[in-house]
């Protein structure tokens, strides 16, 4: 029987031959979460290879498919007029939503080689923050004088009709002179007036519409009242800016949850995926467990307090904690990528053993450095190298077995149908416990006489 090929080998085989055309009729065969799983797993070059054997069309078709971190990554490694060129192709949203998360001067140098009218609307939207009106936005909307004629629109319609294909068109925005939004139009107004009917006679007066800084919070609880499929952004001075979209709001809503979930996990810096560099990767990580220790060996100090009163074990009952919760963290670091990348569809259920391997590294790196400041922490404190050398190797041995396990944890769960969010940390917590109390206990009994009295 054959070994199954999976979708990035055949992506990566079909780079090196250099066959754009099947390259592109592959992708389409391929669902979004597949396509998005098969870029990811490619080489660093082959994504920058994949992209620039492409036109620009095509290009942009999957970079809306992939995560904004990656597209940026991607488009950020390109020459800038390719980038610009593939950047066009894009609908405001998503060409935002990449620039945002690119350097401002690589963004700049992007917008630079950019048609002057796609360019200019990009800084507009940049200049809001990404969860508020304006940076949720969309741009590709149609708007027409109050004074012209049902006639006048139909025609535009069909003279634009390649240019308007990809528009979201729910509703016609009706301004005024002065360029203010005065009223709106919803497609089947157009159907039945007589084609000199003007807007002005039609249109719903005045429109509902939202501020530039109005919260998601705001646009959630307006789409929750008014069921509508979009809403117009306005400035202090009622001229249109954009149009916000429901499903704009809902993915505002989720990418904060996510962020949320994120941060209590200990992931800080941005979105991690197990195809990042391993420094990043580990770095990011590092950046709140490394806080972590310093915040459990302030808490562990009140219990040193009452040293005196406890039996001769009482220096390993300090560390004990330490060593569970510390793994703890680093397990559920884990748990939350792979949730993450559970729910995008970069990684599936019978995944375990890639997963094994990407985050034994991480393990590997994250243990010793922790390991290395807490045994150091207990050395100072007691100068016995000994007691340094078994907190250090059990926190150490703890990170690389949580780690593993939180990795891989949501994987089994999704597969036995369990809710991974509800299962994985509590019993996580548990194993990372037993785990760390075995280590420091056994490590400890091994090296008891070098340990003294204490």
């Amino acid at each position: 029987m054959s070994q199954r090929t999976e979708p990035w080998e055949t992506l990566s085989q079909l780079i090196q031959d250099r066959r754009d055309s099947e390259i592109v009729q592959f992708i389409e065969s391929l669902s979004v979460s597949e396509t998005a799983r098969a870029i990811s797993r490619l080489k660093e070059v082959e994504r920058e290879n994949l992209i620039s054997l492409l036109n620009p069309e095509d290009a942009a078709e999957i970079i809306k498919e992939i995560p904004e971190s990656q597209a940026a990554e991607i488009v950020g490694n390109i020459s800038t007029g390719q980038a610009a060129a593939i950047m066009e192709e894009l609908n405001s949203d998503h060409l935002v939503d990449v620039l945002a998360e690119m350097g401002t001067d690589k963004s700049e140098s992007i917008l630079s080689e950019m048609a002057q009218e796609d360019a200019e609307e990009a800084r507009t939207l940049l200049n809001y923050a990404p969860d508020v009106a304006g940076g949720l936005m969309i741009s590709e909307y149609l708007a027409y004088r109050a004074d012209d004629t049902i006639g006048d629109v139909l025609a535009d319609l069909q003279d634009n009709q390649e240019k308007y294909k990809d528009y979201n068109v729910q509703y016609f925005y009706v301004l005024d002179s002065e360029e203010k939004l005065v009223g709106v139009l919803r497609m089947h107004n157009l159907l039945f007036p007589a084609r000199k009917t003007r807007l002005e006679e039609i249109m719903i007066h005045p429109p509902l519409s939202v501020s530039g800084q109005a919260t998601l919070l705001e646009l959630k609880d307006f789409f929750d009242e008014h069921k509508l499929f979009g809403v117009p952004v306005v400035d202090s001075d009622q001229h249109l800016l954009g149009v916000v979209l429901p499903s704009a709001v809902e993915e505002g809503v989720n990418r904060q949850r996510t962020k949320a979930y994120l941060r209590l996990s200990g992931i800080i810096g941005g979105e991690e995926f197990r195809t990042m560099p391993l420094t990043i990767r580990s770095g990011r990580r590092l950046t709140w467990l490394s806080m972590n220790i310093v915040l459990n060996i302030i808490a562990a100090s009140v219990i040193a307090m009452y040293q005196d009163t406890l039996a001769a074990v009482i220096t390993l009952a300090v560390f004990l904690p330490m060593v569970s919760d510390m793994s703890g963290c680093s397990g559920n670091q884990a748990v939350a990528v792979s949730m993450r990348e559970l729910s995008l569809g970069l990684v599936k259920p019978r995944e375990i053993l890639w997963v094994i391997l990407k985050e034994t590294r991480v393990g590997i790196i994250n243990g010793i450095v922790l390991g290395g400041l807490l045994g150091m922490a207990a050395f100072l404190w007691q100068g016995n190298m000994w007691l340094g050398i078994v907190i250090g190797g059990a926190l150490a041995a703890n990170t690389l077995v949580s780690v593993t396990i939180g990795g891989v944890l949501p994987l089994i769960l999704k597969q036995v149908k369990i809710d991974p969010a509800l299962v994985s940390s509590p019993l996580l917590t548990t194993v990372t416990d037993m785990c760390g109390f075995f280590f420091v206990l056994s490590f400890a009994s091994a090296v008891l006489p070098k340990l003294g009295g204490m």
